[in-house]
């Protein structure tokens, strides 16, 4: 796990709380508005900054989030341009920001220098959602040990012995998705979400994080006791969509639900 991480959830875990953890669309809508609009979730409650790579096949992505990547796109961003938003982000806050991509756009621009210049950057770790553990090594071989770890995902479907092989490589924290289907889709019921949370706490010491179809404060609150972070994006991406094309104002909405999220997440904590 890399020294941010491990810090940042051990400090939750002191306090009996578990992470929010934010998703956003780099460059959405375009370069400028999205600095403002990540640096105002950063500065109003986030946990953790997952901060998305835009790619024109978001195949586990739901319309929302796939939307926000067409309009990223269409901006100019580039998996350079991501980086340079990480590095000017950095910044200005010292949450860890986890960059979340598939797989293309990482191979193309080429892994070594991704690596160095991810380190460079200052950013936490990679979450690559279609990258499979038996195909991983090609990007592993290149991110310096316990400083960029590669976040695994784990789904409901998982079978016992391949949760076995996921963990044995796996950094940062665990993302667990709480249900087949694409992001944004309705949310599992918390008692599946506690029996898949369970089975994976047998094999691991990670921290786990819960996401796909967390929508609302009352949602995210109802999964905090059994995860170690609760992981919301179509939410807020949703609010980026429905702003000015420009972004103006967009950063104080997303300021405003990020506060409300994580209330709940620390009301959750003091029951």
């Amino acid at each position: 796990m890399s020294e941010r991480l491990a810090r940042h959830f051990a400090q939750l875990r002191t306090r009996g709380e578990s992470a929010l953890i934010g998703f956003l669309t780099a460059g959405d809508p375009n370069p400028e508005a999205s600095l403002a609009i990540l640096s105002a979730a950063c500065e109003n409650g986030l946990d953790v900054l997952e901060l998305g790579i835009p790619f024109s096949d978001p195949t586990v992505d739901g319309p929302i989030i796939q939307a926000a990547s067409q309009r990223a796109l269409k901006a100019g961003m580039t998996v350079a341009g991501v980086l340079t938003l990480a590095r000017r982000l950095r910044q200005r806050t010292d949450i860890p920001i986890v960059l979340f991509s598939y797989y293309n756009p990482l191979l193309q621009y080429g892994l070594p220098k991704l690596a160095a210049d991810a380190t460079e950057a200052d950013v936490d770790g990679f979450l690559v959602v279609d990258l499979p553990p038996e195909e991983s090594e090609e990007l592993t071989l290149h991110l310096p040990p316990g400083r960029l770890p590669l976040i695994r995902l784990i789904a409901p479907t998982t079978p016992p012995e391949r949760i076995d092989q996921i963990v044995q490589n796996a950094g940062g924290f665990l993302y667990l998705i709480s249900r087949t289907g694409v992001t944004g889709s309705v949310p599992a019921s918390r008692e599946a979400i506690a029996q898949l949370t369970a089975r994976v706490r047998e094999r691991t010491n990670l921290p786990l994080c819960v996401g796909f179809g967390i929508r609302t404060p009352e949602e995210a609150a109802a999964v905090a006791g059994l995860a170690e972070g609760v992981v919301v994006g179509s939410a807020l991406v949703q609010l980026v969509a429905t702003g000015t094309p420009d972004g103006s104002g967009t950063a104080h909405q997303v300021a405003e639900a990020v506060r409300r999220f994580k209330k709940a997440l620390r009301a959750r904590s003091n029951q």
